[in-house]
């Protein structure tokens, strides 16, 4: 007889899932407002990459502690510590604004939000395992996922239109009530938690804690190194491109308006949700075997929104090229990470998952803040579709050498 299947949507998954909800569409719709007004209000696509290079190295850097206060602190308290922290913050900002200079202004607070986001996500990445049964793992991964692509789709067109409407401050005033609502919900959930002794003070706390992640990937599970060198990899040569290029494209280089860039990358958030549902559909029948085909795919949707750019292409047809390729990069990007968060999930003891997790994210992650600062001067020096099909082709190449790298990672191997 078969065994009947553990229900996913319990009590805790469930208000995770609408803190989620609520929290990331707080971020996404600043993460949209506050770059486009630093664009607008100077005009420079160098400034804009360079502010967006130094937003993302405080995530890098915060995920890793992340990971560990995740194996240790109480998750829950996590995530209400961060949201009533980065409800203060947005709340700062908005007492500051136009009494202080406009880039260190926007780049300290980008700082912040991306610092507290990449400490945020390892206490959410390590909670799945303890709230969802083992055969429910990947659709848990593909709804956590789906969330944040809908606030990511909402966010941006949301923003888009309060944008243009009414400037930036109704966004933020939005944005401080997100992370309050969510993290006063988040005060309901109960996630188990095992206190673990503390290896001294607090630096050589998280400094043994760091090492003993590093000796399981490295001992254990080699192969996760590779594959955050091709993800980091892909990341400074394709992610870097697109998190500059489509706001410059769409707004400089096209001159559509500011709801048009929202509708632009919630775009992308809708083809992050389709792909989360499409993974949660197929479930274990996904595997990543082909995983670097995935990545040839996203490679070419970059490419063809270069060919959409060459001179004498209406800029209409060049936005609507844009905005399809978007939402097809994130329909291919999601199914990939969820399947690959599922897989490490799968291969990693409990006790690390946090730790583990989060150093993933912060090697991934690490080149981005290098490639944004590149391809915001890069933007601003060349055409953009030549910028584009050139990070195409880096990607295509980053493609077809990770072959071997997602079979060892599906197979379960260590090498």
């Amino acid at each position: 007889m078969e065994a009947k299947q553990t229900p996913l949507f319990r009590q805790d998954f469930t208000l995770v899932v609408i803190g989620q909800i609520i929290s990331l569409f707080g971020n996404a719709i600043l993460r949209f407002a506050l770059p486009l007004y630093l664009l607008r209000q100077t005009g420079s696509p160098a400034l804009f990459g360079a502010v967006g290079a130094a937003a993302f190295i405080p995530a890098v850097l915060c995920a890793p502690i992340g990971g560990v206060l995740a194996d240790r602190v109480n998750k829950r308290n996590i995530m209400v510590a961060l949201d009533f922290s980065t409800a203060g913050l947005i709340l700062a900002f908005t007492l500051f604004l136009e009494r202080a200079p406009l880039a260190p202004l926007t780049a300290a607070c980008l700082m912040l939000l991306y610092g507290i986001a990449g400490a945020y996500q390892p206490a959410v990445q390590a909670s799945i395992p303890l709230l969802a049964s083992a055969d429910q793992l990947t659709r848990a991964n593909a709804v956590i996922n789906m969330v944040g692509t809908l606030s990511g789709l909402l966010g941006p067109v949301v923003g888009g239109v309060l944008f243009g409407a009414f400037g930036l401050r109704p966004i933020l005033w939005v944005g401080v009530a997100c992370f309050f609502l969510s993290a006063v919900m988040e005060l309901f959930i109960r996630i188990p938690h095992r206190p673990r002794a503390a290896a001294g003070n607090v630096l050589s706390t998280v400094r043994q804690d760091l090492k003993e992640s590093w000796r399981f990937v490295r001992r254990e599970r080699p192969v996760f190194l590779s594959v955050m060198l091709v993800l980091a990899l892909f990341n400074l040569v394709l992610s870097a491109a697109l998190v500059v290029g489509i706001p410059v494209t769409v707004v400089q280089v096209l001159n559509m308006s500011d709801s048009l860039l929202g509708i632009t990358q919630g775009a992308m958030g809708l083809g992050g949700l389709f792909g989360g549902i499409l993974t949660a559909c197929l479930g274990a029948r996904l595997s990543l075997r082909r995983g670097n085909l995935v990545l040839l795919a996203a490679s070419l949707t970059a490419a063809v929104m270069g060919l959409a750019l060459l001179p004498g292409v209406p800029p209409a047809l060049g936005w609507w090229a844009v905005t399809a390729m978007s939402f097809a990069i994130m329909v291919l990007s999601t199914m990939l990470v969820v399947v690959l968060s599922a897989a490490v999930q799968g291969q990693t003891p409990p006790e690390l998952l946090g730790k583990v997790m989060a150093f993933i994210m912060a090697v991934s992650n690490c080149a981005s803040p290098l490639g944004q600062a590149i391809y915001g001067a890069l933007f601003e020096g060349c055409p953009a579709w030549a910028v584009l099909l050139g990070a195409a082709a880096a990607a295509s190449v980053t493609a077809v050498c990770s072959k071997g790298v997602f079979q060892a990672l599906d197979d379960g191997s260590a090498v």
